[in-house]
């Protein structure tokens, strides 16, 4: 009997070191991706996308050991992930305006859910290179992408004028002209002037000829880029 009872506890011993190794994997992994994020402010931080990858672990590993206790499919809990991150990456999508934000953010938790069900797997080099190439992603390629112009940002301008209907009027004709929509504006007169303040998304190269044509403008007294914000 003793034996059997030794036996019995160096399997769950192991089993047990086996699962925390593989969840600890899965933390760290997840909160490496995490931290690049949060470091850009993004709404997937550190916690998120640990969170992500550990419970994908999780699942994975309990699809696997609840199967082998009780009998049935080993990858039926694990397959529900799947849906179940997907509507998690439908959530951080944001659409207004004709505008789509947060696809970047859904693919990332979508990407970081399939490292945690590597780790829970006992993939870890699969796992880990994973996690290399988004890295390598979501941090080069971006610098890749601003330094040739391909990176959509958004660009906030304020400009003034005499008569608001005569600068909303000139600010369609520029926008028609570089093809280009205004995503958020508001205006307000007081003592004879108008002070509109609009945004647009679009490229680097687009956003210079858009803030030519705004200063070349007699209609309008002043222009000022206030600032830009990155649309993934």
């Amino acid at each position: 009997m003793q034996p059997m009872m030794n036996a019995l506890r160096t399997e769950i011993g192991v089993v047990l070191s086996t699962s925390m190794l593989r969840l600890t994997i899965a933390a760290i992994l997840g909160g490496v991706i995490g931290l690049e994020r949060q470091l850009k402010h993004k709404p997937a931080g550190l916690r998120t996308n640990i969170f992500i990858c550990f419970g994908s672990a999780l699942f994975t590993i309990l699809s696997g050991q609840l199967a082998g206790n009780l009998g049935g499919d080993h990858t039926r809990i694990a397959a529900q992930i799947i849906p179940g991150i997907g509507f998690i990456g439908a959530g951080s999508i944001l659409h207004a305006r004709g505008s789509t934000m947060g696809l970047t953010t859904a693919a990332t938790v979508f990407v970081v859910a399939s490292v945690g069900m590597a780790a829970g797997g006992g993939l870890y080099i699969t796992a880990v290179f994973a996690t290399g190439v988004m890295l390598v992603a979501l941090a080069l390629l971006g610098q890749f992408e601003e330094r040739l112009s391909l990176r959509s940002m958004g660009y906030t301008f304020e400009v003034t004028g005499k008569n608001t209907d005569a600068v909303l009027n000139e600010l369609s004709k520029l926008l028609d002209a570089e093809e280009l929509d205004m995503e958020e504006i508001n205006a307000v007169s007081s003592d004879g002037s108008s002070r509109v303040v609009f945004s647009v998304k679009c490229v680097k190269s687009q956003e210079e000829d858009l803030n030519v044509r705004l200063h070349e403008s007699s209609v309008f007294s002043s222009v000022r880029l206030l600032g830009s914000s990155e649309h993934e």
